[in-house]
């Protein structure tokens, strides 16, 4: 409460957290007093709170996102695809086209990332693009693809969700769906996805805090669906050389904080394919659990982010740099 706040203005407060089945515990001084209140933070309306009379400040003790904290969960959290796991001691690697754009395409680039030690087959047959004149996906003929690719490999795949009205359809083909940077706070979405029982990467926002972030993921593990792998893929600065700035404290800072698995996209974190082996380094020995790195067999030729891909050459000699570095850091790498 504000100093010397009334008697009156703290008994009206302890009525309603009564009402709303808390226990407040009022501790009287001389010139303030302090309120705690037993219960489920959850359900405080925090706001509310702060427009009554006489309150000071308001202080919660956890934080906000309840069930995507360490607070709720310490040990972290591992989630297993059908025996591939993510959050595990083996660093997750994630690889493939930005776009679905050919059988012949996804084969090739399949049978190459499978080859040089990757578990998961990404590509985006739903692509959301910053103009509207740009190639948009082969939509659910994309999705065949993928699945015909990662089957014949022994893979399982992850593709980007764009709508609710697809997510009967893309549940058919893919194992993994992905919520994009700009779907970070597409809430209806969210809440649609939390009802599915198939995991989730939600990939951070273009200028999401890391609160805000985890509290998207909370509204995935609200609603019941416990598998929601984070995805950091660098946030927009005022820094304009790279695509984005990726954070590696962050990447720390999250795995602190959460016990969700956390992937790195160094490919969306900087947009220069040169720099993608610098950034998957740093964020294994930042803590990554795993990477999500655009693979085309030829880049120049790509559909969408040609610059920022690398070459199935390019993927296999990052392999094999990032076994000594996840030793490092007591994680281990398939190289196959």
């Amino acid at each position: 409460m504000k100093r010397y706040a009334p008697r009156e203005h703290a008994d009206h407060i302890i009525t309603e957290l009564q009402k709303q089945g808390f226990e407040p515990v009022p501790l009287y001084g001389v010139e303030r007093t302090v309120i705690a209140v037993i219960g489920d933070e959850r359900k405080l309306d925090i706001g509310h709170l702060r427009a009554m009379p006489s309150v000071g400040q308001v202080m919660p003790v956890l934080q906000p996102y309840k069930l995507a904290s360490r607070e709720s969960k310490p040990e972290a959290t591992i989630i297993d695809v059908k025996g591939v796991k993510i959050g595990g001691e083996e660093i997750a690697i994630m690889a493939g086209p930005c776009s679905v754009e050919s059988q012949e395409q996804m084969d090739v680039t399949a049978r190459a990332v499978s080859k040089a030690g990757a578990k998961i087959l990404r590509g985006g047959a739903y692509k959301p693009r910053t103009g509207p004149y740009s190639f948009e996906g082969h939509k659910e003929e994309g999705l065949k693809m993928m699945r015909k690719a990662a089957d014949a490999n022994n893979m399982i795949m992850i593709t980007e969700i764009m709508d609710a009205r697809h997510i009967d359809t893309v549940m058919k083909y893919t194992d993994i769906l992905q919520i994009g940077a700009r779907n970070m706070q597409n809430f209806t979405l969210l809440r649609e996805l939390s009802k599915i029982r198939k995991p989730v990467m939600l990939k951070r926002g273009l200028c999401a805090t890391m609160k805000e972030f985890l509290l998207a993921a909370e509204y995935l593990l609200s609603g019941g669906n416990g598998e929601v792998i984070l995805c950091e893929r660098g946030i927009r600065t005022y820094e304009d050389d790279m695509r984005n700035t990726l954070s590696i404290g962050a990447v720390a800072r999250i795995k602190e904080l959460s016990h969700l698995p956390l992937i790195v996209d160094p490919s969306h974190a900087t947009g220069i394919a040169s720099l993608v082996k610098p950034a998957s380094l740093a964020s294994i020995a930042a803590g990554a659990d795993g990477l999500i790195i655009e693979v085309h067999p030829n880049p120049e030729e790509a559909l969408s982010d040609g610059d920022q891909s690398i070459t199935p050459e390019e993927f296999s000699d990052l392999i094999l740099k990032m076994g000594p570095v996840a030793a490092a850091v007591g994680r281990t790498v398939n190289t196959n």
